[in-house]
């Protein structure tokens, strides 16, 4: 039986989800690959990373009443926009194509740079809620 919480949210994850692919193809069609390297993927997945760190502490503290702005807009709209899969198996083309620079620095470049982007959407969560009287 499906809670009825969850009838109401499935349908926001579904339209997020179709604006959020729908983005990823079109950034995805105009950052093509560049020389082998998945500069598409890489761009998509580092915005990600910097709109989900900035939505989780924002929205916690701004929009605790919402039970739905978050399964929008991190489950629909930035899962759909960010894709481990590809990010995983373009690794794994340029390893196959014996690309091993850029594999190494594709891996380590959105495993660091993400976390650093993460980190910096975190740091503009928290000044604009310390500017608005919230504290993290």
């Amino acid at each position: 039986m499906v809670h009825s919480l969850h009838k109401k949210i499935i349908p926001l994850i579904m339209i997020g989800g179709f604006i959020g692919a729908t983005g990823r193809y079109i950034v995805g069609e105009w950052l093509l690959t560049k020389n082998g390297f998945p500069i598409g993927t890489l761009t998509v997945n580092l915005i990600g990373c910097l709109a989900l760190g900035w939505l989780l502490p924002y929205a916690a503290k701004r929009f605790k009443q919402s039970t739905s702005l978050i399964p929008f807009i991190g489950t629909g709209i930035l899962g759909a926009f960010t894709t481990f899969s590809t990010f995983s198996f373009e690794s794994l083309h340029l390893l196959l194509n014996k690309q091993f620079g850029t594999a190494t620095l594709y891996v380590l470049g959105s495993i660091l740079l993400g976390t650093l982007f993460s980190y910096v959407g975190y740091k503009l969560a928290s000044f604009q809620l310390k500017r608005s009287g919230y504290l993290l």
